[in-house]
């Protein structure tokens, strides 16, 4: 069923249809028809002129059963029956079919039998058209969803996660947003570029407890590394080492997007393996919110139509008041989508009222009850404009998923956005926090510092730790000094996390760091600091913080620290067990944390106007 839509097999195209659009009016196959004029033959002379009924079909077979039901009650007649409680006219209700007059048949109770015969077949019937039902509306969830192939994942994968004591494994699901302007898409999102963004990207970590969940956002702005990538034609794109993290989902420029892609660059960043992948285009994410019937928003200011496409000359009318309100299907998107007009209008912001949204959402279907009469017509409205991972490629699998956060309490449902700061007009991820976010979702902590682990997850939430710095270098010389040079620092080798000390070491000596991230091959046996023209004064000052470190002219701007197997070493990294990685999520991370419980006006903007 991968990839097929409904109506894509002649043979039953649009068996799902359920309206009144037809013009030919519905038939019951089991109501007898008019019978068309039959050719007679040769007939009997002995009434030659009296009218011979059609032979076979239905009637006939009725008429036979008849004859059938006055001979078994004429022979009872004839074993003796007393007179009046039988005998021919018996014999005649039968044959109609009736059981003689109500209340005077043959057998006594004849009346409260055969109101139990109707209740009997009147609840047979309902429950098979309930059964029937069910396994077409199945059907047709399988017939709306779409794979991608995983042909397109990378080959370097990180390890699946261990179970923990009770044999549960953590699960990791990407969701994705995508901005598609395909099909009907371009009617609700506007615009008119061509191919696929991701507009929403959330990393979704279930704990094998089933008893906490983290959704990590990534900023779409954010300069992050990105693995080597599938393009449409079966080649595979380069490996970049610093580069928008929303283009991933753009590699090869098609109307679907590039999952694949982003699943493997979110693989590469976090270190962690992605389960599942889900994308969800504009059309999917209005038919949800139409669905649910509606999802709670709330806004710290009005918002026009200029806000919404600030290409308009005038403000225009207003779309949405301040405060809470209900939105679904165009108003819900715009929501989401919503960038200028409230807060500082940077996608920081928005994110947080994606966030507040999903919470909202989880609240309103947890309260109609997680079951399948809830989930059902949430998936019919959804699947229509899905694509998945093909482990997740059926309506089954998508239910079994879903329900497995049915005991997930609200306040247990968190949302964070990875540790960020601005860098210019983009967005750089905040070392070392990151890792640590990482580390703690891979070792089942949870964002207050609780163990999720089968052996823990009962014990009592341990204090929140206080923010202190990761392991690190040797201390930095007094005498360096980094203020106004700008460093941008790749690991050089197959060492994990070796890039923490020496962030660390920089920020000490007032160094600017900026794009943190793996080298383009890490097979560099010393370490190497590369500089553009006229900075080889300041890539000097860099090498003093880095002993035996080896300068290399470059014709790009910008001053690089690529780390080698010599910086592993004399730190102790010699391996990737024993990298030096954050071991507690720092306080600043937990603080902003959105529980799904959260008063749907707290939090939902960033910047001096929020």
């Amino acid at each position: 069923m991968s990839g097929q839509r409904p109506g894509s097999s002649g043979r039953d195209a649009e068996w799902w249809r359920d309206d009144a659009s037809y013009s030919n009016p519905y038939t019951d196959p089991y109501q007898e028809q008019p019978q068309a004029p039959q050719y007679q033959g040769h007939q009997p002379q002995s009434a030659p002129h009296q009218a011979v009924p059609a032979q076979g079909g239905r009637a006939e077979a009725r008429r036979a059963q008849q004859a059938q039901q006055a001979r078994q009650a004429e022979a009872q007649q004839a074993g003796g029956a007393p007179a009046g409680q039988g005998g021919r006219a018996a014999a005649r209700a039968a044959a109609k079919g009736r059981g003689g007059v109500p209340g005077r048949s043959g057998a006594p109770g004849g009346k409260k039998r055969n109101r139990k015969k109707i209740v009997a077949w009147v609840a047979t019937g309902a429950l098979a058209l309930v059964v029937a039902s069910g396994g077409a509306l199945y059907l047709k969830l399988n017939g709306n969803i779409s794979t991608f192939d995983k042909d397109g994942l990378s080959s370097d994968r990180p390890d699946a996660a261990a179970p923990d004591a009770n044999g549960n494994t953590p699960i990791n699901v990407l969701l994705i947003g995508s901005d598609s302007r395909a099909g009907g898409n371009a009617d609700l999102g506007g615009g008119e570029d061509g191919g696929a963004r991701s507009d929403t990207t959330i990393l979704l970590h279930v704990y094998a407890d089933r008893k906490h969940a983290v959704g990590v956002s990534f900023p779409r702005d954010a300069m992050v590394p990105r693995p080597k990538c599938k393009l449409p034609n079966g080649k595979w794109t380069k490996e970049e080492t610093s580069i928008m993290f929303n283009s991933a989902f753009s590699v090869g420029e098609t109307d679907a997007g590039n999952p694949a892609c982003t699943q493997n660059t979110v693989e590469k960043i976090t270190g962690l393996r992605v389960d599942h992948t889900i994308v969800v285009n504009f059309q999917g994410f209005a038919a949800i919110t139409s669905a649910i019937g509606g999802v709670n928003v709330c806004l710290p200011n009005p918002i026009y139509e200029n806000d919404l496409n600030p290409k308009l000359p005038r403000k225009g009318k207003q779309i949405f008041p301040k405060g809470e309100q209900t939105v679904s299907g165009q108003k819900a998107l715009d929501y989401v989508r919503l960038r200028h007009g409230v807060g500082d209008g940077s996608d920081i912001g928005r994110m947080k009222r994606q966030q507040a949204f999903l919470s909202a959402l989880i609240k309103d279907v947890k309260g109609k009850g997680m079951d399948a009469t809830t989930l059902l017509p949430l998936a019919d409205a959804a699947t229509k404009s899905l694509i998945v991972d093909e482990g997740l490629g059926s309506a089954a699998k998508l239910m079994s998923f879903a329900l497995s956060m049915k005991n997930i309490d609200l306040h247990n449902i968190q949302f964070i956005t990875a540790p960020w700061r601005f860098d210019g007009s983009r967005v750089a991820l905040v070392h070392p926090d990151v890792e640590a976010l990482w580390q703690a979702l891979k070792t089942g902590k949870t964002l207050d510092g609780q163990d999720a682990n089968a052996a823990g997850a009962a014990a009592s939430p341990a204090p929140a730790p206080a923010e202190t710095a990761a392991p690190t270098a040797a201390a930095p010389p007094a005498a360096v000094k980094g203020a106004g040079i700008k460093v941008a620092v790749y690991n050089g080798t197959t060492t994990a996390g070796l890039t923490t000390g020496a962030v660390t070491a920089l920020k000490a000596s007032k160094f600017t760091v900026g794009t943190v991230g793996n080298a383009s091959t890490q097979t560099h046996a010393t370490t190497v600091v590369q500089y553009g023209p006229g900075q080889k004064a300041s890539a000097q000052t860099v090498a003093e913080l880095f002993p035996g470190a080896t300068l290399e002219s470059s014709t790009k701007a910008g001053i690089n620290l690529v780390l080698g197997k010599d910086y592993a070493a004399a730190n102790g990294a010699t391996t990737p067990a024993t990298a030096a990685v954050p071991t507690a999520i720092p306080s600043s991370i937990a603080e902003a944390a959105r529980p799904a419980d959260t008063a749907a006006c707290d939090d939902v903007s960033y910047g001096p106007n929020s």
